[in-house]
């Protein structure tokens, strides 16, 4: 297991010489340690990046060797499909299938920017005689990248990808509660031949090396994926040095199901949208807004689906996995003990699978309803397999509980009728709505991002090209 940070294609020691334990989920042992980078150890990695892109051979690199760089990195991630799932699913708890998956996911992200590095074009303007006016767009320099522990691989492909894609050179600092994949792909990079200094990695505590790199002066954008708390506090000091960020920062999302839905096609994907990754996930359907004039049926219906989850370690490949760590467990188990005292309704309550690790961060995944629109099950994003219900008795209320949080990152609207799904999805305030499906599979095409406390700026297809870029204009006067 790599132990260090991972500069000019080299590892090396931290600067302090600190490491922090490696924990699994599973059984809450320690697997190893990674090393504890602080502010020096960024500096250097910035600065590598820096020599990169101003003086190095990725600064002068066209456009199309960089997309050869980033296919032949996809190929190498496809290569190591088995050994990268089972650090992916030993390090994050999650089933072995869904840790495949995303190696997957994270593969294709750099083909898909692997293929798109050459085809970004800048516009020819129409201007004055005698002038010829058009854009281009370039990298920012360096770009700082903090990423999280529910998706390691997927979220460093995600936003690594674009930024190498346009040229930049890149600092990742990787969640401290799992990152033995990013550790793994950084060396995979070096040996698919990406220059020195064009990817850096410190790993270390959010509070140190993620605090040293959203300050250091020379980075030139920022991408932050997070809490709201500390996206926050992440663009205040990208103000300060007055560059830009990308911000992704959690969701409540709703998953609107009207009377009319084909329930037998909806059910599987109104459970899988919570459950997945045991709800650890942004973009989670974690608010069942269900019209009254079907309620008890739908609600039924996925009662039945929810007493048959099961939790377990990732060799079992049951419905989902434990929670990341021991303070995601109590936090998630601290909403539930609220609910309870507050008596919400509990509907129905998945099991712990037999034979799991008695010290593994497993919870049970737990459906409320009615939940009142105002409590904190309803407002407040959980992270973790608990799906409120709210019941609606038409479109419009409908709209008023989907809108109706300081989130808006993405919504699901199921209905036969064709021309509500329009009127639906275009009124809920959220940067991705799906009808009749949700989630799409990892949707790497589609541009995806918040608003309000769910963040700014977009990931993931063409989009992050261009928050990953800057535009220039050129006049030239030629009569």
């Amino acid at each position: 297991m790599a132990n260090g940070i991972f500069i000019n294609n080299n590892w090396e020691q931290p600067h302090a010489g600190g490491v922090l334990d490696v924990v699994a989920p599973s059984d809450g042992s320690s697997f190893g340690t990674i090393a504890a980078g602080d502010a020096i150890d960024v500096d250097k990695a910035v600065r590598a990046a820096r020599a990169a892109y101003e003086t190095g051979s990725w600064g002068r690199m066209p456009a199309y060797e960089r997309g050869r760089l980033l296919l032949r990195l996809s190929q190498s991630i496809l290569d190591n499909l088995e050994d990268l799932t089972a650090l992916e699913a030993r390090d994050t708890g999650k089933p072995l299938r869904q840790a495949r998956a995303d190696i997957e996911v994270c593969a294709r992200y750099f083909e898909f920017y692997g293929g798109a590095a050459d085809k970004f074009n800048g516009d020819t303007i129409p201007f004055l005689k005698g002038f010829f006016a058009a854009t281009e767009r370039g990298p920012h320099g360096v770009t700082g990248h903090i990423i999280p522990w529910n998706y390691p691989a997927q979220m460093f492909a995600r936003t690594m990808a674009p930024s190498l894609a346009m040229g930049n050179a890149t600092v990742i600092k990787p969640a401290e509660d799992a990152c033995q994949t990013p550790l793994a792909l950084v060396e995979l990079a070096a040996a698919a031949g990406f220059p020195a200094g064009a990817v850096n990695l410190v790993s270390g505590l959010g509070t140190t090396a993620g605090a040293a790199l959203v300050s250091h002066p020379g980075i030139d954008f920022l991408s932050f994926t997070g809490s709201p708390q500390v996206g926050q506090l992440v663009q205040i000091e990208a103000a300060k040095n007055h560059i830009t960020c990308t911000l992704e920062l959690g969701g409540k999302s709703p998953q609107i199901v009207f009377a009319d839905v084909d329930l037998d096609a909806a059910l599987p994907t109104l459970v899988a949208a919570i459950v997945q990754n045991a709800g650890q996930t942004c973009s989670a359907g974690s608010r069942l807004l269900v019209q009254r004039a079907a309620y008890d049926k739908i609600v039924c219906a996925v009662a039945d689906r929810f007493s048959a989850l099961r939790a377990g370690t990732p060799e079992m490949n049951l419905d989902l996995g434990p929670l990341i760590s021991a303070k995601q467990l109590a936090r998630v188990r601290d909403f539930c003990d609220a609910a309870a005292a507050q008596s919400v309704p509990l509907i129905a309550s998945g099991e712990i699978a037999e034979g799991v690790p008695a010290d593994g961060f497993f919870f049970t995944p737990k459906l409320y309803g009615p939940v009142p629109h105002a409590n904190r099950l309803a407002q407040d994003e959980i992270f973790g397999p608990v799906l409120s219900v709210l019941p609606f008795e038409d479109e419009a209320e409908a709209l008023a509980l989907a809108n109706g949080t300081d989130f808006g990152l993405v919504a699901g609207v199921w209905t036969s009728d064709a021309k509500r799904s329009m009127r639906v999805a275009r009124a809920v305030r959220a940067g991705q709505v799906f009808v009749n499906a949700y989630g799409a599979g990892g949707g790497v095409e589609l541009p995806f991002g918040g608003r309000r406390k769910s963040g700014h700026g977009r990931e993931k297809g063409f989009a992050a090209l261009y928050d990953f870029s800057v535009e220039k204009t050129i006049v030239v006067k030629h009569d």
